[in-house]
Order: structure tokens, then C-alpha cells, then sequence
């Protein structure tokens, strides 16, 4: 998994996180008109994306609409003894098929979500 970030204007209309998967774009492969929330949603340190024994839905990306947007791409996100899983994905991998679930090392993915958050703080 890698965590980047968007620095927002001038280089785009706001920030936004992209989310890699095996070096794919998870979100623009799922939806190529979405953009990753704001790092500040994602990345906090026990946000959405910080694993947890019960399996909870997070919006990762909308549409970029002032309104609440009621579409966008939501993934599972759920911890199993030492890996951090990600399912309900849906989007080209390498290989032709189809990428439904991404499993990470806990302490990688943590140290991730960690430089990206203090990075862009």
C-alpha cells in the first residue's frame, strides 16, 4: 500500500488522497470522475482508515460536489489478527482481472498512513 497526497491548488482544484494498491490507483480505477477525500478525513490518527476487529465501511472518494455526495467509493476496511484488510473493491488489476480485496502488513500499513498524515501536516 502507498498513501500520496494532492498539494491542492495550483496543481488541482483541492487536496485529496490517492490511495495505492500493488501500485495501482485504487480510486481512479474504481471511478475515474472520483477523487480521494481530503487527507484530513482519511488519515487522522484513529480515522477511518486506522483497522479495527469489526469490519466498517469508509468512504474513501466522491465526486467533488459541494452537497452531500450520496455516491463515491466506499471500501471495507477490517483487521484480522496482523493484517489489515480491504474488500468490496472492484477495479482492473495487472493481470486482467478483477482486484475484490487487498491485504496488508498492520505495522507497514500504519507506518503508511503515519508519514502520510505527517507529511502533509
Amino acid at each position: 500500500m502507498l498513501v500520496n497526497t494532492c498539494p491542492g491548488p495550483p496543481a488541482c482544484a483541492d487536496v485529496h488522497t490517492y490511495l495505492f494498491v500493488d501500485g495501482l490507483d485504487l480510486v481512479t480505477r474504481s471511478d475515474g470522475n472520483a477523487l480521494g477525500l481530503h487527507p484530513r478525513q482519511l488519515l487522522r490518527p484513529g480515522g477511518p482508515l486506522y483497522p479495527s476487529d469489526a469490519p466498517r465501511d469508509v468512504k474513501v472518494a466522491d465526486h467533488g460536489r459541494a452537497d452531500a455526495d450520496p455516491c463515491g467509493l466506499t471500501i471495507t476496511v477490517r483487521l484480522q489478527g496482523e493484517t489489515v484488510v480491504w474488500s468490496d473493491l472492484m477495479f482492473p488489476g495487472r493481470e486482467h482481472g478483477v482486484v475484490e480485496e487487498a491485504r496488508f502488513h498492520l505495522a507497514q500499513y500504519l507506518g503508511e498512513i503515519e508519514r502520510v498524515h505527517g507529511a502533509w501536516q
